[in-house]
């Protein structure tokens, strides 16, 4: 009889975990791992389809900028998919379209770079003051006067504050990454800007030299 009960009980137990697993999956995020950032390719098949379905009403650019991203969360409401703007598998799956999983695994170091960049360097401004800060790195990655890795230009001699300081070893939080994706899905808040800095703290008198483009929470882009 005890030999019963316990049989019993490691049965119910069992029940009640694979349970739990069935209903913890049906909310697990849209998101195959933080690698996850879309080729030009793909962000014009997903917004040529938003638009065929009424969700995006901008231009077929391939750039992951505000409208888009707008698009995408209203789409994942409508179909009942966790609203997060990220364009992972099942978004792509209820969208009708196909993802590079190899291109965005080989990706997935240098949105770990870069987030840990945005985290230590502008954790504490707005949102697109932190994609602006991940274009600039990005933006520097195309330049001739700057390393041509995201790793290179983070971690150029004295080019960031938080690198020098030990903030950089920080782990990046959601928005950090989220807001790196973006930057590498092509929204540059900055028009291709390559410096950053905060004018309250600056001690740099050659910082100043350079042509403000644009200012975003606390921190002036320049080229």
């Amino acid at each position: 009889m005890k030999n019963f009960f316990v049989s019993m009980l490691c049965l119910i137990l069992l029940v009640t975990t694979a349970s739990m697993t069935i209903v913890g999956t049906s909310f697990v995020q849209d998101v195959p791992s933080v690698s996850q950032a879309l080729s030009v390719s793909e962000n014009k098949a997903v917004q040529q389809k938003l638009k065929e379905l009424g969700y995006y009403k901008g231009s077929v650019d391939g750039i992951y900028g505000k409208g888009t991203r707008s698009a995408v969360i209203s789409f994942q409401k409508a179909r009942g998919l966790v609203a997060d703007g990220i364009v992972g598998p099942k978004t792509a799956k209820a969208l009708g379209i196909s993802l590079n999983t190899q291109a965005s695994a080989q990706s997935s170091s240098d949105l770990y770079v870069l987030a840990k960049c945005v985290y230590a360097e502008a954790r504490g401004e707005p949102y697109e003051g932190q994609v602006a800060v991940a274009a600039v790195i990005l933006n520097r990655v195309k330049s001739a006067q700057f390393p041509n890795t995201i790793a290179g230009v983070v971690y150029q001699p004295w080019a960031f504050t938080a690198v020098n300081d030990g903030q950089i070893n920080l782990e990046p939080n959601q928005t950090a990454y989220n807001a790196a994706r973006d930057a590498m899905n092509g929204w540059d808040p900055t028009y291709g800007c390559l410096y950053y800095y905060n004018a309250s703290t600056a001690t740099s008198k050659w910082i100043y030299s350079r042509t403000t483009v644009v200012t975003i929470g606390n921190h002036v882009f320049a080229i």
